[in-house]
């Protein structure tokens, strides 16, 4: 346990910045969940518009330090390929 004032101060950012990070990552997986449901069903026009709403948040995770960069990009072209695959 924490004994220091400071050490103590660290342990309240750490709880919060935690929370910050959960809340973010749960947004962004609830937006990629979006689009795989609606690639899933075969809705293009659902699916496009899922993943334009869901790449910007997968990237601000991204620059928030959420994840990093690369896999950012990563989920971000699968996404798009996925979705491109519909239109074929």
């Amino acid at each position: 346990m924490a004994n220091t004032k400071s050490a103590k101060k660290a342990t309240r950012k750490i709880e919060v910045r935690t929370a910050v990070n959960k809340a973010r990552r749960s947004r962004m997986r609830t937006f990629i969940r979006n689009v795989e449901e609606a690639v899933a069903a075969g809705d293009q026009a659902k699916a496009v518009a899922a993943l334009k709403s869901a790449e910007p948040e997968i990237m601000r995770a991204a620059q928030k330090g959420v994840l990093p960069a690369n896999t950012a990009s990563r989920k971000v072209s699968r996404l798009a390929h996925a979705v491109k695959k519909l239109s074929a």
